[in-house]
C-alpha cells in the first residue's frame, strides 16, 4: 500500500509500504477514505525528529470503511463506515472506566512513562503506524471506532477523530460560566472549533491569531478576532473588551510552535541539529518550547480565572511565572483529549443538517495522498490560505 512515511526534518515521503494485517483478535483492518494532517503532525515535520524513526507512518485523523475484524471485535464488521479516534483505548481498564481514555492502562507507554498509545506519533507513544495510508491496522477494536451513518460526505465525520473531541474538551475544561467570555489563542483548526463550540454554548468569544485566512474564517463563524500581527499588547486589547478584567477563560490552542520566545525557538533549531542520541534527551528534559501564547494567557485571563491548555508542548523543565499565575488564582487544565467521552454529545451536532458546529466550514484544501509532501509544506507555511488539509488515498 502507499502511505506518508518520516524521513527526517521536513521530509516526508509517500512510499510502497507492507498491507496491515489482524495480529491480535481484538484488532481490525480499515480501508482508509481520509484522514487529516493536524497540528500536531507538524511537531514532527519539524521539532520531534528525536523521538521518530526512518520510515515511520504519520497520521492520526483517519476514517474509512472496515476491511477485515479479530475474533474478539463484535462492534464493527466488514463494511461498516467508522472514524479512529487518534489515541488508543481498551474501554476496560481503570482510567477507562473513568471515561480517561487518554491514560489507558492497556496501551500506556510505560517504558517512557506516558499515556496511551497513539496512532503515528513518535516512540514516546508506542510508535503504532498511522493513517496517512491507504489501510490501517487498528487495535483494541473491541472499543475505539466509531461507527457513523452512511451517506454524508466524510468531512462531516472525520473530525471526531481528534479536531472536535479535543475542542470540546478543551472548552469543558475551560469552564466557563453562564453568559461568560472566552479567548481563544490560535485560529487552527482546534482553535478555530473551541471558538465555534463555545459560541453555539452561547458564551462571548473572542479569537486570536495573525493569519488573515484563519482571521477570516473564524469571522464568518460570528467570533470576535484580534489580529495578533497589528496588535503589540494583546492581553490589554482583550481588556480593553472586556471592562478591564479579561476574560473569564483562556484557550491555548498554540502550543509549542507559538511565534515569539525567541531563546525557545533558537533551542529548537540547535536541538533540531544534534545526532538524535544526543537530542532526545535534552527534548525531554530541558525547556525548548515556545512560551510566547501561554504567557499572553495568562495576561489575559481574569484573577481567579481558568485556562484550558490543548496546545501541545514538550519541554520539561520551561519556566512558569509561578509568582503570577499565583497571585492571580490561576487554575490552568490541560491534557490529551479523551475522545470517546465526548463523542455522545457531539454525534446529534454532527448529523445535524444545519451544521451548527460549521463542520464542513473548515476543510480549506482536500489533495490526494501522493502529493502528501506539498500538503506538509502547504500546511506549516500556512500558504494559500490553508487552515485544514485532509488526504485521499
Amino acid at each position: 500500500m502507499k502511505a506518508v512515511t518520516w524521513h527526517g526534518k521536513r521530509d516526508v515521503r509517500v512510499e510502497d509500504v507492507p498491507d496491515p494485517s489482524i495480529k491480535e483478535p481484538t484488532d481490525a483492518v480499515i480501508k482508509v477514505t481520509s484522514t487529516g494532517i493536524c497540528g500536531s503532525d507538524l511537531h514532527l515535520y519539524e521539532v520531534l525528529g528525536p523521538f521518530m524513526a526512518e520510515g515511520d507512518i504519520l497520521g492520526h485523523e483517519p476514517m474509512g470503511v472496515v476491511e477485515e475484524v479479530g475474533s474478539a471485535v463484535s462492534g464493527i464488521r466488514p463494511g461498516d463506515r467508522v472514524v479512529v479516534p487518534f489515541n488508543i483505548a481498551c474501554g476496560h481498564c481503570h482510567m477507562c472506566g473513568l471515561e480517561l481514555y487518554a491514560q489507558c492502562e492497556t496501551t500506556q507507554v510505560r517504558e517512557h512513562g506516558m499515556g496511551a498509545a497513539l496512532f503515528g506519533y513518535t516512540r514516546l507513544y508506542g510508535q503504532v503506524p498511522g493513517g496517512q495510508a491507504e489501510y490501517l491496522r487498528v487495535p483494541e477494536a473491541q472499543f475505539g471506532p466509531i461507527k457513523v451513518p452512511e451517506g454524508p460526505p466524510d468531512e462531516r465525520f472525520l473530525y471526531l477523530s481528534d479536531v472536535l473531541p479535543t475542542a470540546w474538551q478543551a472548552v469543558a475544561y475551560a469552564e466557563i460560566p453562564e453568559g461568560g467570555s472566552v479567548t481563544v489563542f490560535g485560529l487552527g483548526p482546534i482553535g478555530q472549533m473551541c471558538a465555534r463550540i463555545a459560541r453555539h454554548l452561547g458564551r462571548r468569544v473572542i479569537g486570536v491569531d495573525g493569519v488573515t485566512a484563519r482571521l477570516e474564517m473564524a469571522r464568518r463563524h460570528g467570533i470576535e478576532v484580534i489580529d495578533a500581527s497589528e496588535v503589540t499588547d494583546v492581553p490589554g486589547e482583550v481588556r480593553g473588551l472586556t471592562g478591564g478584567r479579561g476574560t473569564d477563560a483562556v484557550i491555548d490552542a498554540v502550543g509549542m510552535e507559538a511565534h515569539g520566545s525567541t531563546a525557545a525557538k533558537i533551542a529548537q533549531t540547535l536541538t533540531g541539529l544534534l545526532p538524535d542520541a544526543v537530542a532526545a534527551p535534552l527534548m525531554s528534559n530541558a525547556g525548548v518550547d515556545r512560551l510566547a501564547a501561554l504567557n499572553q494567557a495568562i495576561d489575559t485571563v481574569r484573577r481567579s480565572g481558568v485556562i484550558s491548555v490543548i496546545g501541545v508542548y514538550g519541554g520539561m523543565t520551561d519556566p512558569m511565572p509561578m509568582l503570577r499565575m499565583f497571585d492571580k488564582g490561576i487554575t490552568l487544565r490541560m491534557g490529551q483529549a479523551h475522545v470517546r467521552r465526548w463523542i455522545s454529545a457531539l454525534m446529534p451536532l454532527v448529523t445535524d443538517d444545519a451544521d451548527p458546529l460549521g463542520v464542513m466550514d473548515l476543510t480549506t484544501h482536500r489533495m490526494p495522498l501522493e502529493r502528501a509532501p506539498q500538503a506538509y509544506e502547504m500546511f506549516q507555511k500556512k500558504s494559500d490560505g490553508a487552515v485544514k488539509i485532509l488526504l485521499q488515498p
